[in-house]
């Protein structure tokens, strides 16, 4: 069985313009402790990520702990936003039509397409391994979305302000055969923090 982990960023600075640059917040780098303190005692062979800064940040103590490179991958990336394009109103359009994007931005099809295929790959490298994702809320959702089409919008809102969260996916080959959530901490999406640490979910 392959065991990955998903592990969503924390908390990143929303003043930082570059998307691609972007760090954490203090918070965030502190509430990152809680993803090494989940991961220290589980098999744990391989870390990949978004090559974004803040999802590299969130795994990398953890990387270090368990002396491993993270490998990126430019198709584990976040969404491309393009104007206006982060707000519920359009929320609600993309996860209505998932072919619908803004003006220079994507639309959750294309999102969902590069981010399974990286994982496709990493499934097919890595079998029978544990492995870590550093990953984004709507990338991630992508991937939920295609094993359970179920998943949509006031899915993707319920962890929408979970930052850092981790959540197990469990693979025979390509077969999904289950999911588990593990923990986060709870800050507000673009607004003022709230400390509230959950585990065990």
């Amino acid at each position: 069985m392959t065991k990955i982990y998903f592990v969503r960023h924390a908390q990143p600075d929303y003043a930082w313009k570059e998307d691609r640059t972007r760090p954490l917040t203090e918070d965030g780098k502190n509430d990152s402790a809680i993803v090494l303190e989940f991961l220290k005692d589980k098999k744990v062979d391989v870390f990949y990520s978004s090559p974004y800064k803040r999802s590299m940040d969130t795994i990398a103590d953890a990387a270090a702990f368990f002396g491993k490179e993270i490998i990126t991958d430019e198709r584990l990336r976040e969404r491309e936003t393009g104007a206006h394009g982060n707000n519920h109103e359009m929320f609600q359009k993309r996860w209505s039509d998932h072919d619908y994007h803004e003006d220079g931005g994507e639309s959750i099809a294309m999102v969902q397409n590069r981010n399974m295929e990286a994982l496709k790959k990493i499934l097919s490298d890595n079998p029978d391994k544990g492995i870590v994702i550093g990953t984004h809320g709507t990338a991630l959702s992508t991937i939920l979305n295609f094993y359970d089409n179920g998943f949509g919008c006031n899915d993707f809102l319920r962890i929408i302000d979970w930052m850092p969260y981790i959540i197990e996916l469990d693979f025979e080959g390509n077969k999904l055969i289950g999911k588990h959530e593990h923990c986060y901490v709870e800050k507000e999406f673009k607004g003022n923090t709230n400390d509230r640490a959950k585990k065990g979910i």
